[in-house]
């Protein structure tokens, strides 16, 4: 990369949001350009849940078949064991789509799929190893990104923040937060195991609650504690915390070899938050830098993605035809807005009336919660939560051109 540079759309961050609006403004014939601050994609226990509503965008491009060949484990249904009682909570094999299940992939391999894809079009680049620092403005309107190298790129129509919840556009004051408040943390685990399955498992027993996610030859583990309390798990030693899991979930390998220390667990500090506006003149927030979500549900990365569809749907033509894009961004959130609140509303909804009273023991020893019950007596019912979280709500479809 030169001193300066520029691109029609600069994208700040290559997860998720990132490379997919970089793939299809490209996909359009707009120079885009994706810097990611890392030299590669690979992070420990990122979202790796890939959603039908995802996939069926992949089915729209026509790359499904593509990623679909990639190395991956598909679930079906949800289940839950709730002191010794096992429930089948949820399942989306019904789902009228192109792949009715989740793809559990590693994201690192997910947005390498992306990557490769991108690199198809001739308008897209990417820039590893590339922290942006700050943002400059230019007769109030933001117009280019500096580098920490001290490097500049000027965007001539937009700078897109796809930079997750740790995003600049935040950490900046760039635009407003509202905090939604988490009462959990998670921390991720990985399990060995014998036997592949099909469904997301939950284990509760008395204050323990730990999701544990088929990754095909292990468990992917989160151990759902209060907010702050990783530090008094440290405390307690690691003999104490496999315990905890053991009596949580049964059937799982030897902990000892699994967890030899808490360097063998990474925790993950919950929010639940949005911007208030995600926009100002020459920049859009999309993705977590937007709104963090809680990983109940695990839609993070498929929320994020429908942004990208949406922003591109929505600027792409105007950007095209020379026009200016700053009122149009109102627009990509007033659209986004309405699946934002109300995911995040039933996240909340989970951690009040669900994960906390686990936590403060009040499940200890009782029936599992009539919702519980009705979604295990009545199969119907399990797609409505299936559909929840395998389309999630107001889904969008690629409509932005084609060069």
């Amino acid at each position: 990369m030169s001193a300066s540079e520029e691109a029609d759309i600069v994208i700040i961050g290559g997860g998720p949001a990132g490379m997919m609006a970089g793939l299809l403004f490209a996909r359009a014939g707009i120079q885009t350009l994706v810097l990611e601050k890392h030299g590669d994609f690979l992070r420990d226990f990122r979202g790796d849940t890939v959603h039908p509503s995802t996939m069926e965008i992949l089915s729209e491009l026509g790359m499904l078949d593509r990623f679909l060949a990639r190395p991956h484990h598909r679930l079906s249904g949800a289940e839950i064991e709730f002191n010794g009682t096992l429930l089948q909570v949820g399942d989306l094999a019904h789902l009228a789509t192109p792949a009715p299940f989740i793809a559990m992939m590693p994201q690192w391999h997910f947005l390498d799929f992306l990557k490769k894809e991108a690199a198809a079009f001739p308008a897209f680049g990417l820039r590893m190893d590339a922290e942006v620092s700050s943002l400059e403005e230019c007769g109030g309107r933001f117009t280019a990104v500096r580098l920490a190298d001290g490097r500049t790129v000027k965007a001539r129509h937009l700078i897109i923040a796809a930079d997750g919840r740790g995003s600049l556009v935040r950490g900046a004051g760039l635009l407003p937060v509202h905090d939604l408040g988490a009462p959990i943390d998670v921390f991720w685990f990985a399990v060995p195991k014998a036997t592949a399955g099909s469904a997301l498992r939950g284990a509760v027993s008395g204050e323990t609650l730990l999701i544990q996610i088929d990754r095909g030859d292990y468990w992917q583990c989160a151990f759902v504690l209060g907010k702050g309390q990783a530090a008094s798990y440290r405390r307690d030693g690691i003999e104490a915390f496999r315990q905890r899991v053991r009596k949580a979930a049964t059937g799982l390998e030897d902990l000892a070899e699994a967890l030899p220390d808490f360097d063998a667990i990474r925790l993950l500090t919950v929010s639940l938050d949005r911007l208030t506006s995600w926009h100002r003149p020459g920049l859009l927030a999309i993705g977590d830098a937007a709104h963090a979500m809680s990983p109940v549900g695990g839609i993070g990365i498929n929320l994020a993605i429908q942004d990208a569809v949406c922003a591109a749907n929505i600027l792409a033509a105007p950007i095209l035809n020379g026009q200016p894009v700053d009122g149009a961004l109102a627009r990509v959130q007033a659209r986004r807005i309405l699946p934002t609140r109300v995911i995040q509303a039933a996240q909340r909804l989970a951690h009040e009336r669900f994960l906390v009273p686990i936590l403060a023991g009040e499940g200890t020893g009782h029936r599992p919660p009539w919702p519980l019950r009705l979604l295990d007596r009545w199969p119907l019912l399990r797609r409505i939560p299936g559909r929840m979280i395998g389309l999630g709500v107001r889904r969008e479809h690629v409509h932005s051109p084609v060069a």
